[in-house]
């Protein structure tokens, strides 16, 4: 859960507005969306980060480069939606930085959020917690990548819901059930 906190921190790192703004929600789509969109350099942080306190077997240095390329895929299809949730956790965009981020062509947007993602995620990763980390990657590897931002998505909402979230830049949109 630590990391998928680490994805949104990142995300919000650029946007300047997003501490002053009341936490949004994200429906399920949005944060599965953006979920999708980051686990590639998430998944590439984690294993930079780890690399030195796994051994040479394990799932994150043998397959991690292997999983965020499949993972990756599916950018471009997650991009559209993962940019307008990323810009709706930025609030409304009234300061100049904000501006100047949505006014950038989508390809260097991206490749500052993926640096800043993958940069986020290597840095604050606690290298005592690798192995557990690397056992969850490993178990879910084998899902598609789409199931398993969504799954991500549903993980958020479950902890929101019971209040052991320490997310207070958004959260996930209460639904029907």
């Amino acid at each position: 859960m630590r990391t998928l906190a680490l994805i949104g921190a990142s995300l919000l790192a650029i946007l300047p507005g997003a501490a002053q703004a009341a936490a949004p929600c994200l429906t399920p789509a949005e944060a599965s969306s953006l979920a999708a969109y980051a686990l590639p350099a998430a998944i590439n942080g984690t294993t930079k980060r780890c690399a030195s306190a796994l051994a040479p077997t394990s799932f994150l240095r043998q397959g991690g480069g292997e999983l965020a390329a499949r993972y990756g895929a599916r950018k471009t299809q997650s991009w559209p939606a993962a940019k307008a949730a990323f810009f709706k956790i930025g609030g409304d965009g009234k300061d100049e930085s904000t501006a100047m981020l949505r006014g950038l062509p989508d390809a260097p947007l991206q490749q500052m959020l993926d640096a800043i993602i993958e940069g986020m995620v290597a840095q604050e990763i606690p290298t005592q917690r690798c192995g557990e980390i690397d056992r969850i990657v490993g178990l879910l590897a084998p899902l598609p990548a789409q199931n398993t931002a969504d799954l991500i998505a549903v993980m958020l909402g479950i902890a929101g819901k019971t209040g052991k979230a320490q997310n207070d830049k958004f959260s996930i949109c209460k639904t029907g059930s």
